[in-house]
């Protein structure tokens, strides 16, 4: 940033006119005591829907003071003051500061109004008792006016630096800036764009909305934490925990400006100081991701319009007698009677318990979907939810105090209000009656945004400042009720406004924790609105995609930015929701989709069919391979989500998280790995039979035959024949893998093979976790599996750190090494002399060991 007393460059002037829909001129500039400089070559009052401001805070703008401080047993506490009211009503003059230093690697500082309680998140988070001893932060505070710089302590470089525009603090107007150490930033979800976001003028706006995603727009969920780079490779984060609408503009400093219009300023710094390690500390604060029940990983396939429940049994029937892998079947609201919550249509799907009573027959699974709307417009006495929850006053109320009516596909509908702990009662009670009757395994929850078809209610919405705030964030359609309920409804925590964005967080909590009363099991929940800590309750899928190839390139930032938020299990609709399927797309789309962490295949009404059945023979056969490729890496992907649960690792794993010293990964979302070792570069355009992909400096291994790459950090070309997606293996990695089946169930019974791929020095690590795949907290009640894998100087050494029944119950089959420099003269397994194989591109394999998993094992060549 600029020197104090320099001129302020276009790219650090920072916004002073932020209104969307007004052409700025410089008496309304002026009229806020800011500076007017129409930007060149533009007539309007603004070239900045993505653009530089005309109208800019001057550096003597009025701002806080820090008028004292005192030193407190974690940190600091300060108050501030300031003097000159600003341009939005309501400021709050005198303010306390908090500074916490948590952990080394952990600052909170909350900056709160001292005179009378406002609206925080209810978000459970770790209370620190004990000042951090050894930060690697350091904090200064500027005084006058007001600022707060945040150092890495090793390097030097600022990660925060508030001094760049004014501080706002009024009752529904907070902002605060700082400058970003480079433009390389990641997070705030949820947005349709590229992986790595530009900060040439972009505002992100975060409201939960039901929309199709659309670049620029907000869309269905809501997380303020964002990962910024700095030279070097070192990365940070940034979390602010507030839950009302809010924009997030970048601009080309680098710097970015947070604006919220209620709640109070609650952020966190994290210190990584690799990128891994930020998510790690982030989820430490929300809460890890649950583990997933086993099935979760397998295939699912679902469609809205499947019309009756016999036409869904026989896609399942196509799907087995093609020997295609398929774990679970979906329905969407086609199943309901006239679209009504825990109702089935008596005619259409009168056979839906038998259907899910043969799923269940064959080891697999059925979810079906649930949406808050509940229908208010039965006659009394004729529809249990509604009446009962009438009776229990479960649902939101219009500001005053009467049940809101708004619309939804059951048409007049009431909203559950899940901020009340009475509603999550209600709710299991409902779930539980119609679990009687259909069986279901796990629930789909959509429309939670929640989505109304009418902007408010059927009344609308009363005039008053939570409906016309002072300032409204760049939200589609331009008010906070635009296609969901009044922000002024109240609900029992707080009103709407300040609760919107939090509604899919808790009707996810409500709806996890009804699953585990019922079915005492780990729950699957897929939810479309999500909130931070949401993975520790359920997965996400990326909402209603198009069957366009470039919906299927943006997919791969889309699940790359949530499992840096902490919600591992996600996915895209493979082969896209709306508009006609294509082949080729939906083969290329099925092998990118067989490596997203949740794998559904989703369509439209009145769509043609696109389940893999649907398509010519040898589409078919290019679909059934990757699937049958995607079973087989289960114990692999299974051990990956036990990271995830346990130390809040990525599941689906950015190039750079592994490579942060290589630039030339930060931009990259057209590859991704699976954990460290596997990385997926996919076809993403038609008419092609090769692929490019970027290989960072190292040894890489083709998955398929071992062959080597070895690569200086440089972009390859790849043959990609429409039945191939390219997989390589890096070096120092063991992977487990097992032989594929059409359902997890049966696959997961069958022998372990181990593909270890050797680096340069002849060594390799991997691991497994398993255990009998549904139990709640296996691992917190110490019921599982836990080995790992050891290669150095011509010797694999397998070392059980856990063991229980269910890992006793699997052997290891065989074990391929890529990468053996010379051929061997005998290999000893424990001991004694096995039969192998030794191919010239520097392969070794030993098979039929029938090892036991749960005994060490030494596998070495000479």
């Amino acid at each position: 940033p600029p020197a104090p007393g320099q001129a302020l460059g276009p790219a650090w002037r920072f916004d002073c006119y932020p209104e969307k829909a007004v052409v700025v001129t410089r008496e309304l500039c002026q009229a806020r005591s800011c500076c007017f400089i129409p930007a060149s070559g533009s007539t309007r009052g603004r070239s900045r829907k993505n653009g530089i401001p005309w109208c800019f805070y001057p550096p003597d703008f009025p701002s806080y003071s820090l008028v004292s401080s005192k030193e407190t047993s974690m940190g600091l506490k300060g108050t501030l003051v300031k003097d000159v009211k600003t341009y939005y009503p309501g400021d709050i003059l005198t303010l306390e500061m908090e500074i916490r230093h948590e952990t080394d690697t952990r600052l909170r500082v909350r900056i709160t109004d001292p005179s009378s309680s406002r609206f925080e998140v209810p978000l459970s988070v770790p209370t620190a008792t004990k000042k951090a001893e050894n930060p690697k932060y350091v904090v200064e505070l500027s005084k006058q006016p007001f600022g707060l710089v945040v150092k890495r302590k090793s390097t030097g470089t600022v990660l925060l630096n508030t001094t760049v525009a004014p501080l706002f603090y009024a009752d529904q107007f907070l902002q605060l800036s700082t400058a970003l150490p480079s433009q390389f930033i990641y997070g705030l979800g949820e947005h349709r764009s590229t992986f790595l976001h530009d900060v040439q003028w972009n505002t992100l706006t975060m409201w939960a909305r039901d929309v199709p995603p659309t670049e620029q727009t907000n869309l269905y969920g809501v997380h303020p934490f964002y990962m910024a780079m700095e030279d070097g490779g070192d990365a940070h984060g940034f979390f602010l925990l507030n839950s009302n609408a809010m924009d997030v503009a970048l601009q080309p400093g680098p710097a970015l400006t947070w604006r919220s219009i209620g709640g109070i300023l609650d952020f966190y710094v994290f210190l990584g100081s690799d990128p891994g390690s930020v998510v790690q500390q982030y989820v430490e604060v929300i809460g890890q991701p649950a583990m997933p029940i086993y099935w979760a990983l397998g295939y699912h396939l679902c469609r809205w319009g499947y019309k009756t429940s016999n036409a869904t049994w026989e896609v399942v029937k196509r799907m087995r007698n093609y020997g295609i892998p398929q774990d679970v079947q979906w329905n969407d609201i086609d199943y309901m009677d006239q679209a009504k919550d825990f109702t089935f249509d008596p005619t259409n799907f009168n056979t839906l318990p038998d259907l899910v009573r043969d799923l269940h027959a064959h080891n697999q699974t059925y979810v079906m979907i649930m949406d808050p709307g509940i229908s208010s417009t039965q006659p009394e006495g004729s529809y249990w939810p509604f009446d009962e929850g009438l009776k229990r006053g479960v649902f939101i109320k219009d500001a005053e105090g009467k049940t809101l009516i708004g619309k939804v596909w059951p048409g007049l509908t009431a909203f559950p209000d899940f901020s009340d702990e009475a509603t999550h009662e209600w709710w299991y009670e409902n779930l539980q009656r119609f679990h009687e009757k259909v069986p279901f395994d796990g629930l789909w929850i959509d429309m939670n945004e929640p989505s109304n078809f009418l902007d408010g209610s059927t009344v609308g919405c009363p005039s008053n400042s939570l409906e016309n705030p002072p300032y409204t964030p760049g939200v589609l359609g331009g008010l906070l009720r635009s296609k969901t309920v009044c922000a002024s409804a109240q609900q029992k925590l707080s009103t709407h406004y300040n609760l919107h964005s939090l509604y899919g967080l808790m009707e996810a909590k409500a709806t996890s924790s009804a699953l585990k009363r019922i079915l005492a099991k780990r729950p699957f929940v897929i939810s479309r609105s999500t909130f931070p800590s949401h993975g520790s309750y359920s997965g996400h899928w990326l909402g209603d995609n198009r069957s366009h190839w470039k919906d299927l390139y943006t997919s791969i930032a889309g699940m790359l930015t949530f499992n840096l938020l902490g919600i591992p299990l996600v996915g895209a609709d493979v082969c896209g929701f709306s508009e006609e399927p294509q082949e080729e797309l939906c083969v290329r789309w099925t092998q990118l989709g067989a490596f997203y962490p949740f794998a559904r295949n989703h369509n439209s009404l009145d769509m043609n069919p696109q389940d893999p059945t649907a398509f010519s023979p040898s589409a078919r056969t290019a679909m059934k391979q990757a699937l049958l490729l995607r079973y087989s890496f289960f114990p692999f992907l299974y051990t990956l989500f036990h990271h995830a649960h346990v130390k809040g690792h990525t599941v689906a794993r950015p190039l750079m998280f592994e490579f942060p010293k290589d630039v030339k990964t930060y931009g990259i979302d057209s590859q991704f790995l699976w954990g460290r070792s596997l990385l997926v570069t996919p076809v993403l355009e038609p008419g092609v039979d090769y692929v490019d992909g970027y290989f960072p400096e190292g040894l890489w291994y083709d998955y398929y035959t071992g062959d080597s790459v070895s690569s200086k950090g440089e972009e390859l070309r790849l043959s990609a024949p429409l039945d191939k997606i390219n997989l390589h293996l890096r070096q120092g990695s063991i992977i487990p893998t097992q032989e594929p089946n059409v359902t997890l169930w049966i696959s997961s019974g069958q022998p372990l093979h181990l593909v270890s791929a050797l680096s340069d020095d002849g060594s390799a690590s991997g691991d497994l976790f398993w255990d009998d795949g549904e139990t709640i907290d296996t691992y917190e009640t110490d019921r599982y599996t836990y080995v790992v894998f050891n290669i150095s100087q011509n010797t694999m050494t397998s070392s059980v750190l856990h063991s229980d029944q269910e890992g006793s119950f699997l052997s290891i089959d065989s074990v391929s090494f890529y990468g053996v420099k010379q051929k061997p003269s005998a290999v000893l397994v424990n001991s004694q002399e096995f039969p192998f194989i030794y191919r010239d591109n520097q392969v070794l394999s030993v098979a039929s060991l029938s090892l036991r998993l749960t005994q060490n094992f030494t596998i070495s060549w000479m």
